[in-house]
């Protein structure tokens, strides 16, 4: 592996010499194997060689962090004071950042202790059981519920060591108090969903004074105040053309957002989207919907088929994951909701496009705005955005109303 990175033999002679030689290459040989390009093996070659000459490593003892800390500041120090950098924060984040890796793929990092555990943490775990057994709730759906209600107990501390001690009083407060920091109504009403739900369950269990969920207010929402209010289809037209074949970055951004418009696809969704969810024989494509648990099949349209086309061919990297969309630097993984989020979010900012959403979501509500103006039926567009009832799509209908007609034939085609 040295006699590949390097090629003067003095500088190979080094490394095969310096301290940890295996350990190093055992690192360096997984990082190749997880298609890590050249320069980073090289970069992280040469900073393994400068670790291991500054941590103590001998008879597999493990690192504490501080200890990682203070090596790597000394190590800055050094390099600026040489003049080989013009500062201490690269070269300090480096030796970090490759240390940590390095010691915990080698399981010689100290790691802290586990934080103490979250206040009620099993009654809240026994919660979000029963809503995901019971009611069938999506994972995100289970998240948020689980951030609210912990928001809620870390907010009221230690002054309420159990829950059958919390009255609908310090709900209200709660509330009170996110909404004067800056929650908007959405967000408090969100909550205040959330607290109910919990309490309805504690109350079921036993755990609290009876009657708490049911005094739990929530804040008055305006009519229009919770509209889908996604960018405007010419902006959304914007945005994709604004993605065409330059970057692989664009290549693969390209698809991601032709996915979310055209389909109205979830983040989660297209996250989840693997190779064989897209048959090219029959040219359909399988979306497993992730609120429903249900898999639904739709048309394969010629610009997404093209567009995914272009980044298997010319920007995915070649591993063994399954999923359609990842990461464009090793080690190759799926995107995260954050990854999506900035694909979507960061290239309208670029295009100085106005929208209360900026994130993928609001591309599903662009694209269900569209299909109102191009005169499709509730029906027709709840299908096509997989909700389970048209209550859900309802909401659409106060967007539009003057396209809102109903129509024989849904094209799918048309949108792209």
């Amino acid at each position: 592996m040295f006699e590949d990175l390097f090629a003067y033999p003095k500088v190979v002679a080094r490394h095969h010499d310096g301290p940890e030689a295996s350990k190093r290459l055992r690192y360096l040989k997984h990082l190749a194997d997880q298609r890590a390009a050249r320069e980073t093996l090289l970069r992280t070659a040469r900073e393994l060689l400068v670790i291991a000459e500054r941590l103590d490593l001998s008879g597999g003892r493990c690192v504490r962090q501080a200890e990682i800390d203070a090596a790597a500041q000394s190590w800055a120090r050094y390099q600026h004071a040489r003049n080989r950098a013009c500062g201490e924060k690269w070269s300090r984040r480096l030796f970090h950042d490759v240390a940590a890796a390095w010691l915990c793929f080698l399981g010689q990092l100290d790691e802290p202790a586990p934080n103490e555990p979250k206040a009620h943490c099993e009654k809240v775990d026994d919660f979000i059981a029963y809503q995901h057994d019971e009611r069938g709730l999506s994972a995100s759906t289970l998240a948020n519920q689980r951030w609210q209600v912990e928001t809620f107990l870390e907010h009221l501390g230690v002054e309420k060591s159990s829950i059958a001690d919390i009255t609908v009083a310090d709900v209200d407060a709660f509330l009170n108090v996110k909404g004067r920091g800056g929650w908007s109504r959405v967000s408090v009403a969100t909550s205040a969903h959330a607290l109910r739900a919990f309490f309805r369950h504690a109350q079921r269990r036993q755990w609290c004074c009876p009657g708490i969920a049911a005094a739990i207010d929530a804040p008055r929402l305006f009519r229009e105040e919770a509209l889908p209010m996604g960018p405007a289809w010419p902006d959304v037209q914007r945005l994709l053309e604004s993605t065409r074949d330059r970057t692989a970055r664009d290549v693969r951004d390209h698809a991601i957002l032709k996915l979310l418009a055209i389909y109205g696809l979830r983040s989660g969704e297209v996250r989840g989207l693997c190779l064989e969810d897209i048959d090219w024989t029959r040219e359909v494509i399988k979306v497993t919907r992730s609120k429903q648990r249900k898999t639904q099949y739709y048309p394969l349209v010629t610009s997404v088929g093209d567009a995914v086309v272009s980044y298997l061919q010319l920007a995915r990297p070649r591993c063994r994951r399954h999923e359609v969309f990842l990461t464009l630097k090793a080690p190759f993984r799926p995107l995260s909701a954050s990854a999506v989020y900035h694909v979507v979010a960061s290239r309208l900012s670029a295009l100085g496009v106005q929208s209360m959403h900026f994130g993928p979501h609001g591309l599903r509500h662009a694209c269900a705005t569209h299909l109102v103006a191009q005169g499709l039926s509730l029906k027709e567009i709840g299908d096509h955005l997989g909700h389970r009832s048209a209550f859900a799509t309802r909401t659409y209908a106060r967007v539009d109303l003057a396209g809102l007609r109903e129509v024989g034939a849904f094209d799918l085609g048309g949108l792209a």
